[in-house]
């Protein structure tokens, strides 16, 4: 095994482990290891792939809390950005997509960690569907780059208050439909090589792993704790990518 088939499974088998613990950012966790040893283009059909499979095989606890009104706008934002972002990935240097999604590290981490330490509730306000589909269109862009569609929704679900499932019941669905939108638009655009295969198939006993061994450690280790953590070295990885 070389040593870019390694670290693709080490980041797969630690991102896993974090979001089975954590319950979030599979993608952004895998990039803050994989970008600095191996390019976007190369990594982003684990990554999509691997996400995709994590956020299918929890999906049945969110499924009482979806409501296709509330999802739609998003869906449907998602849908019509996702092609953009596979666009970007094929036109756009290796370089200036790792100094982007390092940025976005930077602003996820910094303000969750600022959420956090201010221990301020949110101000819940109400939007139109109008909105909420731009949030859509940009995850969707940024699944299309790497599977990174979570991140907005996410934020933007915490931006208006929404409680943990009813945020939740939003961003897991969409993160599943806009992973497998993103696949065939990797497909499509040439991005899932024998060389891709090859490494998804190594890492699908790390993903299995990690994500067993996180949701356990969910129940042992004070999940704040972690969280705490695991976004301060997504704020650190961030900053590394970015400089």
């Amino acid at each position: 095994m070389n040593t870019a088939m390694l670290v693709m499974v080490a980041a797969c088998f630690v991102a896993a482990f974090a979001s089975g613990m954590a319950g979030f950012a599979f993608n952004l966790i895998a990039a803050g290891i994989l970008f600095h040893w191996l390019p976007p283009q190369q990594t982003a059909p684990v990554l999509v792939l691997g996400s995709f499979l994590i956020q299918l095989g929890t999906i049945r606890a969110v499924l009482p809390a979806m409501r296709w009104a509330v999802l739609r706008p998003y869906v449907i934002g998602g849908v019509l950005g996702t092609p953009f972002g596979v666009l970007v990935l094929k036109v756009t240097s290796a370089e200036a997509i790792t100094v982007g999604i390092g940025a976005l590290l930077v602003v996820y981490a910094g303000y969750t960690l600022a959420r956090i330490a201010l221990k301020r509730a949110p101000h819940a306000f109400t939007t139109g569907p109008l909105p909420d589909a731009g949030i859509g269109f940009a995850g969707g862009v940024l699944g299309g780059i790497g599977g990174f569609s979570g991140a907005l929704p996410a934020m933007w679900g915490d931006l208006k208050g929404l409680r943990k499932d009813e945020a939740r019941a939003i961003f897991q669905p969409f993160i599943i439909a806009m992973q497998a939108l993103a696949a065939i638009g990797l497909l499509a655009g040439g991005f899932f090589t024998a060389e891709s295969a090859m490494m998804l198939l190594a890492c699908l006993p790390a993903l299995a792993a990690g994500a067993w061994l996180g949701v356990r450690a969910y129940g042992l280790i004070p999940a704040e704790g972690f969280r705490l953590v695991l976004l301060t070295l997504l704020l650190l990885s961030g900053l590394s990518l970015v400089l």
